[in-house]
């Protein structure tokens, strides 16, 4: 998943691709450096950022959405908002990325049940400008897994199907630093709860804290993209179903490697023996997902 921000405040890119002529040429780009999907979002999500009003996100992500769906590219919506979610899905999108989970909006299951969408349920506790603050696990592996399995209710309970879900553990929400770590050693406790998953380190402070200088100031986010090029290759080889990134051309790589890799690890079937019917056939490999696509 290839992210387009159009927004002038993003923290990995500082508003570069904000108009839309400039978002749609950079969601092709990242078509070409192997993107399936791409996220299209116009409000900042980043630490301490305020939220902007839905007039100007609609502004700013329904041109960049037709104009990529137009170019028949797959297209997801980054927003919290139902109103955004259900115009951005009319205008082509396939896939409504909500970071919230559905707490920012009450609305969001509702319009995920009517129209059919795929969702990410993401993993949060509060808006950007104090998420931070709610930093607060027993367990955050446990904790964060049964957070979700709540968000999956009530999704369930608004008519949402199960082959509708995505589940996202939130790195960098209300988990600015180390609390982001077990959840990556630990992704496949997460995986198997039964639904697809999501990861998104991308260009996030933790890795820049994890790359820091001697003199302990962060590595800035551009400098983050081979430490989530390699996050990428492990989270697809712990059977993560996509992973969203900034530079698709070194994580498409990464996933490559990892999907390769546990090809060559599967236990061998012997082969069929003569007349046997072809159900008895080695099944398929599909490049470490779950086998489940929107695209």
């Amino acid at each position: 998943m290839g992210v387009v921000n159009v927004t002038p405040d993003s923290f990995s890119d500082g508003g570069r691709w904000f108009t839309p002529d400039a978002a749609v040429a950079h969601g092709l780009e990242l078509l070409a450096q192997g993107a399936d999907l791409l996220d299209v979002g116009g409000e900042s999500t980043r630490p301490g950022a305020r939220r902007v009003p839905v007039e100007d996100e609609l502004a700013r992500v329904l041109p960049v959405v037709s104009r990529l769906t137009a170019a028949g590219a797959a297209v997801s919506v980054d927003t919290t908002r139902a109103l955004v979610a259900h115009a951005a899905v009319d205008a082509g999108a396939v896939l409504v990325n909500d970071v919230s989970g559905g707490l920012a909006d009450e609305a969001m299951p509702g319009v995920v049940a009517r129209t059919g969408a795929a969702y990410v349920a993401m993993h949060w506790r509060g808006h950007a400008d104090v998420m931070d603050e709610l930093d607060d696990y027993d367990d955050v592996v446990a904790d964060v897994r049964r957070e979700l399995a709540e968000r999956v209710a009530v999704l369930r309970a608004a008519g949402v199907r199960d082959d509708q879900v995505v589940l996202d553990p939130g790195l960098g929400f209300a988990k600015p630093g180390a609390s982001n770590w077990p959840l990556l050693a630990r992704l496949p406790e997460l995986v198997a709860d039964g639904f697809p998953v999501l990861v998104g380190a991308s260009r996030k402070r933790f890795l820049g804290h994890l790359l820091a200088r001697p003199d302990g100031e962060p590595a800035p986010p551009l400098a983050r993209d081979r430490a989530t090029a390699a996050v990428s290759a492990l989270a697809a080889a712990a059977g993560a179903w996509c992973v969203r990134v900034h530079e698709v051309a070194g994580s498409a790589d990464a996933v490559r490697v990892a999907a390769a890799w546990r090809h060559a690890g599967a236990p061998v079937v012997p082969a069929a023996s003569p007349g046997a019917p072809d159900d008895e056939e080695m099944p398929v490999d599909e490049d470490a997902t779950t086998g489940r696509s929107w695209t």
